[in-house]
């Protein structure tokens, strides 16, 4: 069972990452994990100089929501923590503003409907 989740999980990561670099944004990191939690995507702006760091959250059916309106406030700052750690880490982008954004897909994930959700909570 967790591992078929695991594989519909990464197809759904790989088909929202393929639909972010049609829109100009470039790999940086995936599925960045700590002890503090993962960010499934870290992409790169290059147009606006921005950090995107992305939660990619895939749902069957919108019965009891859409998908990316599943990301709950203590998954938001599980995202944030891990996000300020990595930059610790990574210095080079020190300057970069960082936005973070929620890719949902619904239905079937051969033909997804792709909401994408930029800065779709911010660090308070």
């Amino acid at each position: 069972m967790f591992n078929l989740k695991r594989q519909i999980g990464n197809k759904a990561e790989y088909i929202a990452l393929q639909y972010l670099k049609k829109h100009g944004l470039e790999l940086i990191q995936q599925n960045y994990s700590t002890k503090l939690g993962e960010i499934d995507i870290i992409m790169l702006d290059k147009l606006e100089q921005i950090l995107v760091f992305i939660e990619v959250r895939y749902r069957t059916n919108t019965n009891f929501g859409s998908a990316s309106s599943t990301v709950d406030n203590n998954k938001q700052k599980k995202i944030i923590r891990t996000a300020e750690y990595f930059l610790q880490k990574y210095t080079q982008y020190d300057n970069f503003i960082c936005r973070f954004d929620v890719v949902g897909l619904e239905f079937d994930l051969k033909y997804p409907k792709i909401n994408w959700v930029k800065n779709a909570f911010e660090v308070v």
